[in-house]
């Protein structure tokens, strides 16, 4: 309402419009440091609208877009990197199967004056090709292997690491999913290094 300057603004959109064709309009707001919280609801691929890949979509993950034959060769965009080089007061992630952990880090947003980004890890059963009684498991799964690290960065700086889990293979998270089915034991040792690598960098940033 016009001139209500004590309501907080949320924004939910999902990773297509996020990390791909919305980014323009969420850069710009990052920029201007609006007022708002935005949260990306991502689920890894175009969902609604057949699976789709997007830029998102993790490398070698299956989609409509990229089947097993040719899956997705590149990496999946790192929109936490990007939002937090934007210097915007907030910014974290956010999973599904760790609720308390997104409900603590909206209410510290909302306490925030500027933009606060929240890029929240969601499953989907059909795209993932998972039994949805399995989806919080998986989701959980994402955040237990490391492929999908809980943590927060404030004021463009400070790096705080919020679940530190015991190492657990990526194979456990993978295997659960039709998406990842085409994969050959080479090609999950190479995700394997590569989360290993980015959790090191995340954890060396934290201890800066």
């Amino acid at each position: 309402m016009k001139g209500d300057l004590g309501s907080s603004v949320m924004a939910w959109a999902g990773d297509g419009a996020t990390f791909d064709i919305g980014f323009q309009a969420l850069s710009g707001a990052a920029e201007r440091n609006d007022d708002f919280i935005y949260v990306c609801n991502d689920n890894e691929a175009y969902m609604n609208t057949g699976t789709q890949r997007s830029s998102a979509t993790p490398y070698l993950a299956w989609t409509t877009t990229t089947p097993t034959s040719q899956p997705k060769m590149e990496p999946k965009k790192n929109i936490m990197d990007i939002m937090v080089a934007h210097q915007i007061p907030y910014a974290a992630t956010a999973c599904v199967a760790y609720p308390e952990d997104f409900y603590n880090k909206v209410r510290k947003a909302k306490e925030i004056k500027g933009l606060k980004f929240i890029h929240l890890l969601s499953t989907c059963p059909t795209g993932w090709r998972i039994a949805s009684q399995f989806s919080i498991k998986v989701a959980r799964l994402a955040v237990l292997t490391r492929i999908f690290p809980l943590y927060e960065v404030e004021g463009g700086e400070r790096l705080t690491i919020n679940v530190k889990p015991e190492f657990r293979p990526v194979r456990d998270y993978l295997k659960m999913q039709g998406r990842f089915n085409h994969l050959a034991d080479q090609d999950i040792e190479a995700i394997q290094q590569n989360v290993e690598k980015t959790w090191n960098k995340l954890v060396k940033r934290a201890e800066s």
